[in-house]
């Protein structure tokens, strides 16, 4: 297998609702593996431990060594030789990345309202499409939506968020306001022109008709099959953080199914944690703590 190609979760006696076939790329199983659990273990990740672990998701050691080395040069890692081993460790950046990303995934699904918006217009040449492009990028990461192509919103006062990660070298060519609406239709309707809340509700109730059976029984899986299905779990939800603006409840659709959705989430991933730990725990030979951000965090 090369490292391009996607593992695919075992099934034998884990079954994982309609998502049970879904394939998934070592790239991201890494990533998955260091953002949930061996990180927690302390800065240095031994190779054999990152591959111990990959096992259970059918990846081969060549697979994971070479992703691993691709990782290391896009600069999530760090590496050194400790004799015949290659030790691994995360680096301040990307510990950072993990970090944010976790806090999105496990924040409450809706912000409090303060009647105002931040708004980002952006004015770029056609040269300047690399800029461009990266800058829509970041935008989406942080939860704006775009109302035009060049103007961007997000609820509530941003605009110290935004002045953070508008880059200095486009900084002239970006302006960032607050500002409010002729009240709560008009926000509404904003709401409605910046996100596909249509689609995204029709996705969340997808995923909790999906994992449904899963959430009756995530109390009684352990080993193997705990592990899997959370990967799975947070490997389908993670991305809807990152498509939904977390609208406050006055401006949002209701009902709204991002709440059964989220509370959902939490409470199987939850359920599936100490034994998903004590299954890692046992392949990389170290005990492996509950991470605060999704087990104790409100």
């Amino acid at each position: 297998m090369g490292s391009e190609a996607r593992a695919r979760v075992p099934t034998s006696g884990r079954t994982l609702g309609h998502h049970e076939h879904m394939p998934v790329k070592p790239r991201s199983l890494v990533l998955d593996m260091f953002g949930a659990y061996l990180r927690y273990l302390g800065p240095d990740i031994r190779l054999t431990q990152v591959t111990n672990l990959l096992s259970e998701f059918d990846v081969t050691p060549a697979t994971v060594g070479v992703t691993m080395s691709r990782l290391k040069k896009e600069g999530w890692f760090t590496s050194r030789r400790e004799g015949r081993e290659t030790v691994y460790a995360l680096t301040q950046t990307m510990v950072d990345v993990l970090d944010e990303g976790r806090a999105r995934i496990f924040a409450p699904p809706a912000r409090v309202w303060s009647g105002e918006w931040t708004m980002v217009i952006y004015q770029m040449s056609e040269a300047e499409r690399v800029e461009r492009n990266q800058l829509r990028k970041t935008l989406a990461w942080h939860g704006f939506g775009p109302l035009t192509t060049s103007t961007w919103l997000a609820p509530g006062d941003r605009s110290t968020e935004a002045d953070s990660f508008v880059d200095e070298a486009v900084s002239e060519q970006v302006d960032i306001l607050r500002c409010t609406s002729r009240g709560a239709d008009h926000d509404r309707d904003l709401a409605q022109r910046c996100w596909d809340l249509e689609t995204l509700a029709a996705d969340y109730r997808e995923f909790v008709l999906a994992h449904r059976p899963l959430a009756r029984k995530a109390s009684r899986l352990s080993g193997t099959g705990a592990l899997v299905a959370r990967t799975e779990l947070i490997s389908t939800f993670r991305h809807f953080p990152f498509r939904d603006p977390r609208l406050p409840l006055e401006i949002r659709p209701t009902p709204w199914p991002g709440d059964e959705a989220h509370a959902s989430f939490r409470q199987t991933y939850d359920e599936l944690g100490p034994a998903a730990r004590a299954h890692v725990s046992e392949l990389v030979g170290q005990d492996v703590p509950a991470a605060d951000e999704s087990d104790h965090a409100a």
